[in-house]
């Protein structure tokens, strides 16, 4: 193994959260203040995924006080504590750009994943 390849392995969280593009999801991200930490919580739909192992990336978006927020988060930071499924959806595509166009509350409308589909899969 090379040693580019085992500083990639050192580097990647084991405990990657599991979700899907579509999914509501709450990150939970550790911010440095002067010599204090704290945990800042974003929550949002998950409108894109990309990159492969240590570069790999996605993107949430949210709606707040009316206006479109987004941002893109390293998987494999060291700067995020977790990433919790609040609610997996259901997407028919890769990324949800759509969603950028749309207002209110159907700018956040992703189906949800149903109950009968998750047992058909498994």
């Amino acid at each position: 193994m090379s040693i580019i390849a085992k500083i990639n392995q050192e580097q990647m969280k084991k405990d990657a959260g599991k979700f899907n593009v579509g999914d509501s999801v709450r990150v939970h991200t550790i911010v440095k203040e002067g010599d204090k930490e704290r945990v800042q919580i974003f929550s949002g739909i998950v409108i894109a995924k990309k990159g492969t192992l240590l570069n790999s990336t996605f993107t949430v978006r949210r709606i707040s006080y009316g206006e479109g927020d987004e941002r893109v988060f390293p998987v494999h930071s060291p700067r995020i504590a977790k990433v919790e499924v609040e609610t997996p959806g259901t997407a028919r595509r890769a990324k949800l750009n759509y969603l950028r166009n749309r207002k209110g509350k159907s700018a956040m409308a992703v189906r949800e994943k149903s109950a009968g589909a998750a047992t058909a899969a498994a």
